[in-house]
């Protein structure tokens, strides 16, 4: 059988033993098998998509496995969840997809268990917290396949030129800011609320401030939280308010523009993932990274953020695409996968690796973080629609004439409406 792989590529915008089955495998298990997999592409340019990092993948995987075949299509961030649900909508839908979310695939009861597919060794090589956000109902259906957590980037020069230490307090961080406009830095802050990631620097500075999305003790939304409420409070009086945050109003600057700024020297500061360092480097910007700032001090709480691969149950195939999954989660091919592109391990056996080997001691900051970080609240279905509808608000808490109050309350009630649809 020829097989035949299709690609599209784009830039970025922007981780064993035979699978232990809950029983047999659908009919169509026997015989030649073509599994399709869907993924998203975390390269930067087609030098280094994702592609090549599957094609050398699958290569190895069938030459060891006569009669599999593995069809992969790569697709940006920006189409790759849309490509999927066309493809499921359709009745089309691929044996494996690498996409940014899985429960509402979970909770139409479209995808296989992770206990019908991972050998015990492979699921227990996911760290927890990681393991536990792939569950809907306490049941995991969503396996992580990449990760990363969030450190605050400085620009030593700009720092050392304004005389100033990297913050470890808000009131610091603002402190700092301020001396680096009195420089005549151009972002002192970079606070990129625009709809292309509002959500992450979002949770970044709730968590930093005692709050999140959710309520700990309930699970429930809380953006309208008291926590929240002071947080946005203090963004908009002690940062925006006094021109600490350049030139572009917040809910108008974009992740990517506020790291191409970062990159260009005009950023004293910014909340960033390990791709920044790669960026910031080729530009031949000197930086530092410390946690994220607390009202009181080091945030206890840090953002993490995973990426998900999920197996639809439509093709059968649960044999074949556990056999594969095992050899993808490899420790091997997870840490060729996190150097790559500059990404944390998903597996307790990789990180073990990386947070001592020398060429990984740029990420270990990183690595640190993970264990004392809280994810996005994706095992709710109604996650996508919030998430969506953060984006699209959030900036107006910081915009004079608003009140954070009020949008926080919006965001409140739309989640509220969202999550009880779902249920």
């Amino acid at each position: 059988m020829q097989r035949r792989r299709t690609v599209t590529i784009a830039v970025v915008s922007a981780l064993g033993l035979t699978a232990a089955l809950g029983g047999c495998g659908p009919a169509g298990d026997s015989g030649d098998v073509t599994l399709k997999l869907v993924a998203a592409d975390y390269g930067d340019s087609a030098a280094n998509s994702s592609q090549k990092y599957w094609d050398k993948l699958v290569k190895e995987y069938e030459g060891k496995h006569p009669g599999v075949q593995v069809d992969v299509t790569v697709y940006s961030w920006n189409d790759v969840d849309a490509k999927v649900k066309a493809m499921v909508d359709a009745g089309e839908a691929p044996d494996l997809a690498q996409i940014g979310a899985y429960a509402d695939y979970a909770a139409k009861d479209l995808l296989y268990k992770a206990d019908d597919l991972l050998s015990i060794p492979v699921q227990a090589d996911f760290p927890g917290q990681l393991a536990d956000a792939g569950q809907v109902n306490g049941v995991q259906y969503g396996m992580p396949f990449a990760a990363s957590t969030r450190l605050l980037f400085y620009n030593k020069a700009l720092f050392e030129d304004a005389g100033i230490t990297p913050p470890t307090t808000w009131e610091e961080l603002a402190e700092d800011a301020e001396a680096l406009k009195a420089d005549g830095v151009k972002y002192p802050y970079a606070l990129p609320l625009g709809a292309e990631e509002a959500q992450a620097e979002t949770m970044q500075w709730l968590l930093s401030g005692g709050g999140g999305y959710t309520d700990a003790n309930l699970g429930t939304y809380g953006l309208d939280s008291p926590q929240n409420v002071a947080t946005f409070d203090w963004l908009k009086d002690d940062l925006v308010g006094k021109g600490l945050t350049g030139p572009v109003a917040p809910g108008k600057l974009n992740r990517a523009d506020a790291f191409a700024a970062f990159a260009s020297g005009d950023v004293g500061m910014l909340n960033g993932h390990p791709s920044l360092m790669k960026i910031a480097a080729k530009k031949g910007v000197e930086f530092g990274m410390v946690p994220m700032p607390g009202i009181d001090g080091k945030s206890k709480i840090s953002m993490g953020v995973a990426d998900w691969m999920m197996a639809f149950k439509q093709n059968g195939h649960a044999e074949q695409v556990g056999e594969f999954l095992n050899f993808v989660y490899s420790e091997k091919n997870v840490l060729a996968f996190s150097r790559e592109y500059e990404l944390l391990p998903v597996t307790d056996s990789a990180s073990a690796v990386m947070s001592t080997a020398k060429q990984d001691a740029d990420l270990k900051p990183f690595l640190e973080e993970l264990p004392f970080s809280e994810l996005y609240p994706v095992s709710k279905t109604s996650w996508a629609s919030v998430s969506a509808d953060i984006k699209k608000r959030i900036g107006q808490a910081v915009t004079s004439g608003t009140s954070p109050a009020t949008v926080l309350d919006q965001l409140q009630t739309t989640a509220v409406r969202e999550e009880n649809a779902d249920e």
